[in-house]
C-alpha cells in the first residue's frame, strides 16, 4: 500500500512539474511597459499591442508622443500632441521613408549563451546579438515565460528565440537601452490606434525638419 502511494504521490509530482515547465502566458492582446533612456532622460513607455497592430504612448516633457505601426511592418505613423504649443501632428511614413527606416536597422546573427537570470519577474537567458553590417555584438536578455505577437517586438529581433525583455532598442541611427518592467493584458484606450482627424498631417521629413533632425 505505502509503495502504490509513493508511486502516485511521485507521478502526480512529476505532471506537476511537467506543467508547470510548460506554462506558459500567450498574449494576443495586452501592454508591454517599458523603461529606457533617451537623451539622457529617463523615459517610461507603454506599447499597447494587438495581433495586427502596435502603438507606443510616450510622454516627453510638454509632448505626448504616439507611434502607431503595424505587425507587417508597412505602416509608421508619429503623432506628436504638445498642447502648451496647439501642435497636432501625424507625420505618416511615405513607402521610400519606411523602405530608409528598415534598411538602417541593423540585422543581426543570434547566438545563445548558458547565462540566465531574473528580470522583472521574468526567467530570462542571455542571447549574444552580433550586428552582420557594424560587427558589433550587444546582450539580449530573453524569455519563454511569456509569448506576444509579432506586432509588440522589434523587427530586427522577431527571430531572437523569445521575448525580449532587456535588450538595446534602435531607430534614425540612434540606440537606448531598455528594460520591460511588466507584461499586461491591459487593453489599449478607445482610440489608440488611430488618428484623430484632427491632427494634420505630413510626412516623417517634415517632421524632422521641425525638430532640427535633417
Amino acid at each position: 500500500m505505502r509503495i502504490k502511494f509513493l508511486s502516485v504521490a511521485l507521478g502526480l509530482a512529476l505532471t506537476a512539474t511537467v506543467m508547470s515547465a510548460s506554462a506558459q502566458k500567450a498574449y494576443t492582446e495586452g501592454c508591454v511597459n517599458i523603461s529606457s533612456t533617451m537623451q539622457g532622460m529617463s523615459i517610461n513607455e507603454k506599447e499597447y499591442f494587438r495581433t495586427d497592430s502596435n502603438a507606443m504612448v510616450m510622454t516627453m516633457g510638454p509632448a505626448n508622443v504616439k507611434v502607431l505601426t503595424d505587425a507587417n511592418h508597412k505602416f509608421l505613423a508619429v503623432i506628436l500632441d504638445v498642447e502648451v504649443a496647439s501642435m497636432k501632428k501625424a507625420a505618416i511614413a511615405t513607402p521610400d521613408e519606411l523602405d530608409q527606416a528598415m534598411q538602417g536597422m541593423p540585422t543581426f546573427t543570434f547566438t545563445p549563451t548558458t547565462e540566465s537570470k531574473q528580470i522583472s519577474g521574468f526567467n530570462c537567458k542571455k542571447v549574444t546579438a552580433k550586428d552582420n553590417k557594424s560587427g558589433t555584438s550587444y546582450d539580449v536578455w530573453i524569455t519563454n515565460d511569456v509569448t506576444i505577437p509579432a506586432s509588440a517586438i522589434p523587427p530586427y529581433y522577431a527571430t531572437v528565440g523569445g521575448v525580449p525583455i532587456q535588450y538595446t532598442a534602435f531607430q534614425q541611427g540612434q540606440s537606448a537601452p531598455v528594460t520591460v518592467t511588466s507584461i499586461t493584458d491591459e487593453k489599449a484606450p478607445k482610440g489608440t490606434f488611430g488618428i484623430p482627424a484632427d491632427y494634420d498631417k505630413i510626412t516623417l521629413d517634415d517632421l524632422k525638419q521641425m525638430s532640427g533632425n535633417h
